[in-house]
């Protein structure tokens, strides 16, 4: 009993050390054609899942000792194809495809999986793939892989979400024995079609976050114009006017009025796009048609625009709490407590700003829970959790809530000082103000699509209900008065 714990439940394959790896002992034996970092972490992760590897190289006895694991020998290219049963992984760069043109006859008949990227977006002319089923017609060439790290194939699924491999190939048999191996990695494999489609595949490593750009585009234009306003406001107006030198503001107290601008209205701009959408949808009384482009872009980048609002909000909280730590901070502290001594005033308690400050810190320290949760269950981890009507209020009704408690923490922070004239220097409004517009125009809109006159419309619409003008003839005459129930519904 002693000795059956003791045993491993997933032992490696035996260790060869001469001769090729026999087929006789029941595990598939895959070549690698290839020993750079790739081909190790491949390696790696085939002999982990009871497949048995052979790694082909140009100069075998010059790869050193003990960087593959056991169960796998290192060859020549020609052998180590020739111990191949069916798969041949080539990881070599495409430049040395032609190296390999030597081998044609023992790879005649095998699936070639090809797992290089391309050197440039948009490069022109035939992909990696295409090429080397150029170079080996009697193969098959299957694209795939090459989207997956090498870290990936070491470490796998850790977070339990399966990664994506895309796959395509010309030859659908090939391509079904690349798909189940992508699934017997632990991988989840998706067919993209022909060979024609390994170009976008192998352009996709070298894509820098694509749904990102305009969203991050936007947050730093909506810091770069808030920063300049309170600059220009506060520091250099003031300097031209009358030689007040305000300069010191610049890297902390400026950059922390600007954030906290920028975070609410990214966060407004994230529910924007559903009220517009909602109110194309009830002015044209269908649902059928589609959005705008740009509407349609906006609607699929709200996720990016929630989670720079976060970052934006999170480095607010930060830079709130080190303002006390400036040394101006304990400069003006002194002066005001010199101030007061010397105009003999024992209490300054003001109730009013207590009130104000309580009730500024509570809605921001609470918006900034919820704006937390909200970027939490943005992960595909913890969003997979949630079925769609829990995910809906947590991103829906949640983020409503974030948006209404930042906007009330804007609003007490300002309280009543937007009515009085010095709050307008050189006929400026202050930068909360600025700042207040669209997130008040957001919340107003939602009320006013909570009406139920307006709901109850919205509601039909989105179940597939159309306006009689969208109507067809044949439904007319077919269902009578062609109600909701009469309407064909696609979408649930």
């Amino acid at each position: 009993m002693e000795g059956d714990m003791k045993t491993p439940l997933l032992a490696p394959p035996a260790p060869h050390h001469s001769g090729l790896l026999s087929r006789d002992e029941g595990a598939s034996v895959i070549a690698i054609i290839g020993s750079g970092d790739f081909s190790r972490s491949l390696a790696i992760r085939l002999v982990a899942r009871g497949f048995r590897v052979v790694v082909g190289s140009r100069s075998p006895h010059r790869v050193a000792r003990g960087l593959f694991p056991d169960g796998v020998e290192v060859q020549s290219q020609r052998r180590a194809v020739e111990a191949a049963e069916k798969v041949v992984f080539v990881a070599v760069f495409p430049e040395y495809y032609p190296s390999l043109q030597g081998l044609k006859e023992p790879l005649a008949g095998k699936v070639l999986v090809d797992v290089s990227n391309a050197t440039s977006i948009k490069s022109g002319g035939p992909s990696n793939a295409e090429r080397l089923a150029g170079l080996f017609p009697q193969s098959s060439v299957v694209k795939g892989f090459n989207v997956v790290s090498a870290w990936a194939l070491q470490a796998g699924a850790q977070d339990g979400t399966p990664r994506q491999v895309l796959i395509c190939s010309d030859c659908s048999d090939a391509k079904a024995t690349v798909l189940q191996l992508a699934r017997g990695l632990g991988f989840s494999p998706v067919d993209m079609g022909g060979l024609c489609a390994s170009a976008d595949i192998e352009e996709a490593p070298l894509i820098l976050f694509p749904s990102w750009s305009c969203p991050i585009l936007a947050t730093f234009l909506l810091f770069l114009f808030f920063y300049a306003y309170s600059f220009i406001r506060n520091i250099l107006l003031p300097y031209l006017d009358h030689g007040e030198n305000n300069f010191y503001r610049l890297p902390l107290v400026t950059v922390n009025e600007t954030l906290p601008a920028v975070a609410l209205v990214t966060l407004a701009l994230v529910y924007l796009p559903g009220l517009l959408a909602a109110v194309l949808q009830l002015g044209r009384g269908t649902k059928y048609k589609r959005f705008p482009d740009w509407l349609d872009g906006w609607l699929c980048r709200r996720k990016q625009l929630g989670l720079l609002s976060f970052l934006c909000a999170g480095l607010h909280a930060v830079y709130s709490m080190c303002l006390t730590l400036r040394r101006a901070a304990g400069y003006t502290l002194l002066n005001a407590a010199y101030r007061q001594v010397k105009a003999g005033v024992e209490n300054s308690w003001v109730e009013q700003q207590v009130w104000r400050s309580d009730l500024y810190l509570s809605c921001g320290i609470l918006g900034l829970g919820v704006l937390s949760l909200l970027a939490i269950t943005s992960l595909p981890s913890v969003g997979s959790a949630l079925n769609w009507r829990e995910f809906t209020f947590v991103q829906s009704g949640l983020g409503y809530a974030a948006l209404t408690l930042s906007t009330m923490h804007t609003l007490f922070f300002g309280w009543d000082f937007a009515f009085f004239l010095g709050a307008y220097p050189y006929y400026l409004p202050p930068v909360f103000l600025l700042t207040l517009i669209l997130p008040c125009i957001v919340i107003v809109g939602r009320l006013f699509l909570a009406l139920p006159c307006l709901n109850i419309r919205l509601a039909k619409i989105r179940r597939g209900w159309e306006s009689a003008q969208h109507r067809a003839p044949h439904h007319q005459e077919a269902g009578g008065s062609g109600d909701a129930e009469s309407q064909p519904n696609f979408d649930v």
